[in-house]
């Protein structure tokens, strides 16, 4: 199951203890509220899909719960995670909505993950991504040819160093096909644009 995460860049996850779990046809649902801990701030993408997941999602539930969002940005998904797994009653009554390579973090230790991966009970992604790289006409980067030959490093926004996503896949490509590339770090929330263009 954690391989098949690592290709998706959300994952809704709860922490809970089987014994806690109600059985699908029982009414344990009625009248109860369904948090989504969402690990970005309002507006964008997890944010948005988690509103509208919530929107729709008690009308399939045996005793149709409210559902809630709630945004627990910082620290690139680890405040959500790390909550969702150390703070949340394992009842049922919590999901997690945050970035799926955040669990691989786990197994490059990476600071301030908190939470053991495999101890999650996984319901499913709301979202299949695919990221790409992506630049303006501005940028003056209109091929890949332009962007390997550039003599001075293409900047890219990220949220932070530890941004798995953001931060992380243009050092991969810097580091796999040699792009000249800076990631300028400190961007908030989930806008993911840089000043010479190149956003995702």
């Amino acid at each position: 199951m954690l391989t098949r995460l690592r290709l998706y860049t959300a994952a809704f996850a709860f922490l809970a203890s089987p014994d806690l779990l109600p059985a699908p046809e029982s009414s344990f649902f009625q009248g109860k509220t369904i948090r989504i801990v969402v690990g970005t701030s309002p507006g964008g993408g997890f944010d948005v899909y988690s509103r509208a997941l919530a929107h729709h999602m008690g009308n399939y539930i045996p005793g149709n719960p409210t559902f809630l969002v709630e945004n627990m940005p910082g620290a690139g998904h680890r405040i959500a995670a790390n909550h969702v797994y150390k703070v949340a009653r394992p009842d049922g009554l919590t999901i997690g909505n945050f970035f799926g390579g955040l669990l691989v973090g786990q197994v490059l230790g990476y600071s301030g993950i908190e939470f053991d991966a495999v101890k999650f009970e996984y319901i499913g992604v709301p979202v299949k991504d695919n990221p790409v790289c992506a630049f303006t006409k501005a940028s003056g980067i209109t091929s890949y040819e332009k962007w390997s030959g550039a003599k001075i490093p293409v900047k890219l926004g990220a949220t932070g160093a530890d941004d798995l996503m953001l931060y992380g896949i243009p050092k991969i490509l810097n580091a796999a096909l040699g792009v000249p590339v800076q990631v300028v770090a400190g961007y908030k929330g989930d806008l993911r644009y840089s000043s010479s263009g190149g956003g995702w």
